[in-house]
Formats: C-alpha cells, sequence, structure tokens
C-alpha cells in the first residue's frame, strides 16, 4: 500500500490506518475473536497504522489491539489517546496524564507508544503543561511522535511551539468538514492529519439504517445525521455518491474514503470494523483513484457536507 508521511519528525504510515474504537464501545455488541481477525487481516493487507484510546473500553481496547498486533509489533505503529475521565470530563492534569501513559504501555504491552495523543482539551489546564509531560515520555524513549485531538488551532501552536507535533487528530469525510478550517494551520506548521469516523461513523458506509434500527450501546442512532428531519435528505446525499461509486467499480464506502486521499497528501483516514470482509473492501479504496471530475462531482452533491452537523461525542 502507499506510503504516507505524517508531520516532518519521520513518522510513515500505511495510506489507510485502522480505527479500533468500536472493538470496545460505541457500535453495540462486539466480538473479541472476530474483532482480532479483522485486525490481523488489515495487517496482511497491508495496513501499518492503528489507533486506540484509554477511552475504547477503559483500557480494554488497547489489551485487546495490543494482543491483536503483538506478532506484527516490529511492522506497525500504534496511537494511543488520553484526557477523559469515566465520567465523560476532561482530566490532563500532569499527574494523570503520567498514570494514563503508564498504565497504556502495559495495556498494549509495548515498551514505546508510536503516537501518543491528547485525547480532548481539558480548559484547566494549559497546553504547555501537557505537551511538557508528554515529551518526558519522548525523551525517555517511551513515545515517538506527539499528536492532538478535537483542539483548535491556537492550541496547536502553542503545543507546537513546546515541542513538535507530527499529527491531528479530527473528524473529517465527506459529511463533516469542519476540520479543513485547520489546514492552513497544518500546513504552516507541517503537521499531518489523521481522519477519523472517514465513513461519517457509519453513514456512508453503503449499510446505513434508520436511527431506532441501532441496538443499545449504539451511539448512531442519536446523531443528528440521524434525526428523523434530516434522515432522508442523507439517504438521498448517499444515493448520489453511491451511483457516482458505481460508476467507478466501486462501493460508497471506497469512494468516501478515495476522497480523503485525494484532498490532501498527509491524510491517512482510520475506518474500523470488526469484519475482515468489510476491512478488505476499505483498504482496497487505496487504489481508487478520483478525477478532478469525480471531486467535483462530489463537491456538487454534499456541497456542505451531511445535513444535521455531525455527532459532537
Amino acid at each position: 500500500m502507499e506510503q504516507r508521511s505524517l508531520g516532518r519528525q519521520g513518522l510513515t504510515t500505511s495510506a489507510i490506518g485502522y480505527g479500533s474504537m468500536g472493538t470496545k464501545m460505541a457500535y453495540g455488541h462486539s466480538d473479541d475473536t472476530a474483532s482480532i481477525a479483522a485486525i490481523r487481516h488489515a495487517v496482511e493487507l497491508g495496513v501499518t497504522h492503528f489507533d486506540t484510546a484509554e477511552l475504547y473500553g477503559w483500557g480494554e481496547g488497547e489489551k485487546l489491539l495490543g494482543a491483536a498486533l503483538a506478532p506484527f509489533r516490529d511492522k506497525v505503529t500504534i496511537g494511543t489517546k488520553f484526557g477523559w475521565t469515566k465520567e465523560f470530563g476532561f482530566n490532563s492534569r500532569p499527574d494523570h496524564i503520567r498514570e494514563v501513559i503508564d498504565a497504556s504501555l502495559v495495556n498494549l504491552g509495548v515498551e514505546t507508544i508510536d503516537v501518543l495523543y491528547q485525547h480532548v482539551d481539558d480548559p484547566a489546564v494549559p497546553i504547555e503543561d501537557v505537551v511538557e509531560v508528554m515529551a518526558e515520555y519522548v525523551a525517555a524513549g517511551k513515545a515517538k511522535y506527539l499528536g492532538l485531538s478535537n483542539t483548535s488551532a491556537e492550541n496547536i501552536r502553542r503545543a507546537h511551539a513546546v515541542h513538535p507535533i507530527s499529527v491531528m487528530q479530527a473528524e473529517y469525510s465527506i459529511f463533516s468538514r469542519e476540520s479543513e478550517a485547520l489546514f492552513p494551520v497544518l500546513d504552516e506548521l507541517g503537521i499531518g492529519l489523521v481522519a477519523y469516523s472517514p465513513l461519517a461513523r457509519g453513514f456512508l458506509s453503503g449499510a446505513v439504517k434508520p436511527g431506532d434500527g441501532y441496538g443499545d450501546g449504539d451511539m448512531r442512532g442519536a446523531a443528528p445525521w440521524w434525526a428523523p428531519e434530516n434522515f432522508d435528505a442523507n439517504i438521498a446525499i448517499t444515493e448520489q455518491l453511491t451511483e457516482l461509486a458505481t460508476s467507478k467499480g466501486a462501493t460508497l464506502s471506497q469512494l468516501s474514503l478515495a476522497w480523503l486521499l485525494a484532498r490532501r497528501e498527509d491524510v491517512v483516514p482510520i475506518p474500523g470494523s470488526r469484519s475482515t470482509e468489510r476491512v478488505a473492501q476499505n483498504t482496497a479504496a487505496a487504489d481508487l483513484k478520483l478525477t478532478e471530475a469525480d471531486m467535483a462531482r462530489i463537491q456538487e452533491i454534499a456541497p456542505d457536507g451531511g445535513i444535521g452537523g455531525r455527532v459532537t461525542f
């Protein structure tokens, strides 16, 4: 698979990565055996970058990903994140950061975290103090590259002044364009973008259902794109996108991932799936090349992204 550079500090990953949130939260019941099989199949298909966080099962997601990737540790990069509390508050106090990172190293079964992120801003802790602690782990050889997630251009600048930031992780898809406002600062500072929810939390997967069609523990039904007043309009968008995808011998999800790859050379989407078949389909999107006419048509179909705005949790 094509390799992409993220930041100016040397981080290189596959063009498409793997996001593991769904293995332990957000999308309903999961099966560890199926998840591990999907992760390992991704490696077989050339995926080299895998993403997790303390939040994903409060350590259980890290343990699962670490176990799945243990046979391939020298072939992959792993990113993890800190910053949430179990009450969905914020905690990036220095002592808590150290506690979480030390636990993440154990959970993942690694000596070094390849990409260490602050998951979400903590208004009570200056970003400079946060990055100073993160930089301690780089100096100690326990982290290689630093990243931020769900933050502002101002925080990116302030963080980068303390220690080089290689990666910004943000929600980005045909349906969610808000992160494009960060492009100027990312270009200025030479920071790559890891795109989470690149399939709009499943709305661009080709298998979307009405909001009440998802079970307990699945956050999709509560998202604005699924709201009754927005759902039909968003379905109409996906139908037009699917028509374009079909004309290129591709699926809606492949078109959506290829769109991200075509937007910038330093974007790496991290779709997640617990299905080996879906992983294969997503990975194949790296070979789909979109023309200027294709990109213009997508812009015509979804000029402002999805209807209703992205989910904010």
